[in-house]
């Protein structure tokens, strides 16, 4: 027992030592949020989620794709069938071959991926100085570290450091620009971006967008309501686990109460 304590307390100061050095290095802990879709029986807030997207649309899609998500999947955010193919139809596709052999331009449907705003990566970074824009797909789970709907990373975790989901990381960079602190030609000063040089200027302002519900625009209540939908984006079955997990908990409680039952019952005119 003795050993397995001192083992443990050593791996403990190694993950502390670890989590300092990446701390040293440049890395910064993005403070933690409350978020809906967080505990058992958390769920996102859809009217949150479809601000978020509407942030998306408006502000983001110029530059980040959302490759790994389907038109068709923003039914779990409250969208019905004709908004989803309204929403389709603003982007086009390129496909076929036709019975020509060639390519064809058409909307896109439900079916199809969010269409990238780029053809391939080197006309993403020639349209952005060099800088390559990140695909939004899974971009909340990348960024995780901690609590939320993401697995821990263990080193900090042991550490107690740097506990923040991926929605805190977007939510904290989003709100981390200040115009005040020197920075290089070209970068941007942010409190919580390692390095603090960021090439991605704020992309969030007062009133960017007007929100279809009437929601004041502010750049906190943007900055949570994307970092919402990208959250969902990024795990958009996390509400239907959570709901199988529970059912799958409350099958076992029966099984165990019959089981104890059965075994109650088999046994009792055993003499002991």
């Amino acid at each position: 027992m003795r050993k397995f304590i001192v083992s443990l307390a050593a791996v403990a100061a190694m993950a502390f030592g670890a989590a300092s050095s990446a701390n040293a290095a440049g890395g910064v802990h993005s403070p933690q949020e409350k978020w809906s879709w967080t505990g058992f029986f958390g769920s996102f807030d859809k009217a949150s989620a479809q601000r978020g997207f509407q942030v998306y649309q408006e502000v983001c899609s110029a530059c980040h794709g959302l490759d790994l998500v389907a038109y068709r999947n923003l039914d779990a955010l409250g969208y019905n069938e004709a908004e989803i193919k309204a929403i389709a139809a603003e982007a086009t596709v390129i496909d076929g071959p036709n019975d020509e052999g060639e390519m064809f331009e058409r909307p896109a449907k439900p079916s199809d991926r969010f269409v990238s705003p780029f053809e391939n990566e080197n006309a993403a970074r020639a349209a952005n100085d060099g800088a390559y824009p990140p695909d939004f797909s899974l971009l909340v789970k990348a960024r995780a570290t901690g609590h939320g709907n993401i697995p821990y990373n263990f080193t900090q975790w042991m550490a107690g450091r740097g506990t923040a989901s991926g929605a805190d990381y977007v939510y904290a960079l989003l709100t981390g620009y200040d115009d005040t602190q020197p920075v290089a030609e070209g970068k941007y000063w942010n409190a919580y971006f390692p390095g603090h040089a960021i090439s991605m200027a704020p992309p969030l302002s007062e009133d960017a967008v007007e929100y279809a519900d009437g929601t004041p625009a502010t750049l906190e209540q943007m900055s949570r309501d994307i970092s919402t939908f990208l959250a969902w984006a990024s795990e958009p079955e996390l509400e239907q686990r959570k709901s199988m997990g529970l059912m799958v908990i409350l099958f076992l409680v029966v099984l165990l109460g019959l089981s104890i039952a059965a075994k109650r019952r088999r046994w009792a005119n055993v003499k002991k």
